[in-house]
């Protein structure tokens, strides 16, 4: 006996609403860069340039404590994360606290360095400060053009990749269903202004992977169809091939979730905004596949006469029941 989230089959009208969750997309994309480009993101020390303090003690190092402590001194975004290394003593526990810039000024203060170490120094007594290094905005400016070239580099990848591998009107439409997955996240992290540092952008490459993944599966299914199915019109084709491909998409979906919040309940405050791209990720981008790339690829209609044949057991990921 085994668990199905969804029927064997489906008959689910994915065009029935086509221009409202079509608009709704484009809605969603629009406020999102209104958004970032009125209201901004809220940079993390990565891309606003700060200081880094390396600690060493010889106690056990308890992170949480060093954040309590440092919670009163109202500094903004400080990242404290424990250095593990073979190399080290039994006795030597390392860790990086990073503080973000403040207000007006191109690095920390001296000033407030000290009231760092005061504070660090009032848990632990052991405690030491070998080493303080700044980074200044150019250096943050680069990592900000560093991050967008890296999500183009990746989108144009992927745009390349299924253009050759599918139709240009396939590769549009993923491409487009992508973008809409990161441009609406990053205005989610504009609107609640949620901290946003490397981590960040690296979920978002995960993003990509993780769309692009779901989407080629379906349109390999269609493909298959397109050769199947000669007479069929395109919107039913759709509606067949996303219907036959819905029990693995949700499934896929569902324990990709399940893994995320419970990463978000206990995995703590470094990894917490990391977590909630990729939650939020997974959800938007099962929801662009569905509603966004299809639309694109039917609005650009397909020359069903030059579609590429698929390949024998090319769809062999898309028969997975849930």
């Amino acid at each position: 006996m085994r668990l199905r989230l969804v029927p064997t089959k489906t008959n689910i009208d994915f065009f029935r609403l086509q221009y409202i969750t079509f608009g709704a997309s484009v809605f969603a994309v629009v406020a999102s860069l209104i958004l970032v480009a009125t209201v901004g993101l809220n940079f993390g020390i990565d891309f606003r340039g700060g200081t880094t303090i390396r600690t060493e003690s010889a106690q056990p190092v308890d992170v949480g404590a060093y954040r309590d402590a440092l919670t009163a001194l109202d500094l903004g975004d400080v990242s404290i994360s424990e250095v593990f290394d073979p190399a080290f003593r039994d006795d030597q526990h390392v860790t990086m606290v990073r503080l973000q810039a403040q207000d007006g000024m191109e690095s920390v203060t001296p000033e407030t360095i000290l009231a760092v170490e005061e504070a660090l120094r009032a848990i632990d007594p052991t405690i030491t400060f070998p080493a303080v290094e700044s980074v200044g905005p150019k250096v943050s400016a680069e990592l900000i053009w560093s991050a967008l070239l890296a999500v183009a580099a990746g989108s144009v990848g992927i745009l390349l990749y299924v253009w050759f591998r599918f139709e240009w009107q396939f590769a549009v439409g993923t491409v487009a269903a992508l973008l809409h997955d990161v441009l609406v996240t990053v205005g989610v992290f504009a609107l609640f202004q949620l901290r946003f540092d490397l981590t960040i952008v690296a979920a978002l490459l995960t993003i990509l992977g993780y769309s692009v993944n779901d989407t080629v599966v379906i349109f390999d299914r269609l493909r298959e169809n397109l050769q199947k199915y000669k007479t069929m019109p395109l919107r039913e084709m759709m509606n067949l091939t996303a219907n036959e491909t819905l029990s693995r998409t949700i499934m896929t979906a569902s324990t990709t979730l399940i893994a995320l919040t419970v990463l978000l309940i206990f995995g703590g405050d470094v990894i917490r905004g990391f977590v909630f791209a990729m939650l939020f990720g997974v959800v938007i981008g099962t929801y662009s596949t569905l509603y966004v790339a299809k639309n694109i690829v039917l609005f650009l209609g397909i020359n069903r006469d030059k579609s590429k044949t698929p390949k024998a057991g090319s769809n062999e990921f898309a028969n997975i029941d849930a």
